[in-house]
């Protein structure tokens, strides 16, 4: 019996953590793409004849931002299906 409630404990806490992986991983890439666009619009107002050269960095920043949501949630799915923490509990 306490074999299945160290699994269970296991799980309940695998959940709470991709709970907390995704949401921060959301709210930390939406804060960061806002920040470069913010940047962005600010430099383009400031300078309109830098505006085309700058907007090829903003995609790539913006992008390398949402890798690392996207990344955060594969690990997340990985814990999600194939938990290797439950692999310890024997």
């Amino acid at each position: 019996m306490e074999h299945v409630a160290l699994i269970a404990n296991v799980q309940q806490f695998t959940v709470l953590a991709i709970g907390l992986m995704i949401g921060l991983a959301g709210v930390g890439a939406a804060i960061g793409v806002a920040l470069v666009g913010a940047k962005f619009l600010e430099g383009a107002a400031r300078q309109p004849e830098s505006a085309a050269a700058l907007q090829p960095k903003l995609f790539v920043i913006a992008g390398l931002v949402d890798a690392i949501f996207i990344i955060t949630v594969a690990v997340a799915l990985m814990f999600a299906f194939g938990n290797p923490l439950l692999g310890m509990v024997k």
